[in-house]
């Protein structure tokens, strides 16, 4: 059923979508939504609290701790004790799976840090921004990431719905803790970095322009 499901969102024939899907895949693409959220994160806790500074450090602290623990899980354990092939790797799916430019990744593939990653970080942000335009954008980002490794045939739905629970998993135990850091040692309000509609309506702004952005590149490859 994993080969079925995946074969029948696997790839295309259009080259322009090969090229879009290559650079939503990329981590490179998506910095300048990773850093204007910092910054605004940044600038709520410095406006908002007198610990501000320590705030956002903790803050990016536990963020970046969030990526290690789904990335390092995924790519360090658990792909090498499960063993599981990728299907570009298959023997069995030969010729079958559409490979683009020939990418084929490592030979294990269980289960997908780009999944864990970017499920990880899109709700343990949206845990501490608490805007539901925040959230939806970011969920928006970790699906199409998400997808796009199913699309390139680097793994099966089943390898990227693990990750994706994993990596919710990761940031609500993430955002526990940082809860109780900030309260007990810190003595602030993770409150102070909620985000203002219009910050919310900037973050979507910034990844619409990313999507276009990703679209007039891919037509130019």
């Amino acid at each position: 059923m994993d080969s079925q499901l995946l074969l029948l969102l696997n790839g295309s024939d259009s080259v322009l979508l090969d090229n879009c899907i290559l650079l939503v895949t990329r981590t490179s693409t998506w910095l300048p939504l990773l850093a204007l959220s910092l910054f605004i994160v940044l600038f709520n806790s410095v406006r908002h609290i007198r610990k501000g500074v320590l705030l956002f450090l903790l803050f990016a602290v536990v963020f970046a701790l969030v990526i290690i623990v789904c990335d390092q899980t995924a790519s360090t354990i658990c792909k090498p004790l499960f063993a599981r092939l990728r299907p570009s790797h298959e023997p069995a799916l030969l010729g079958l799976v559409d490979l683009v430019n020939g990418r084929r990744g490592g030979a294990f593939g269980f289960f997908s840090s780009h999944s864990a990653n970017s499920f990880g970080v899109a709700t343990f942000s949206s845990l501490v921004f608490r805007r539901r335009l925040v959230g939806a954008t970011l969920f928006v980002w970790a699906a199409l990431t998400s997808y796009s490794r199913i699309y390139l045939g680097l793994h099966y739905p089943g390898d990227i719905l693990v990750g994706v629970l994993f990596g919710i998993a990761v940031a609500y135990a993430a955002y526990y803790y940082f809860q109780k850091a900030s309260v007990n040692v810190l003595h602030a309000s993770v409150g102070a970095l909620i985000f203002s509609r219009a910050q919310a309506l900037l973050l979507l702004s910034a990844l619409t322009l990313s999507l276009v952005a990703i679209v007039l590149r891919a037509m130019t490859m």
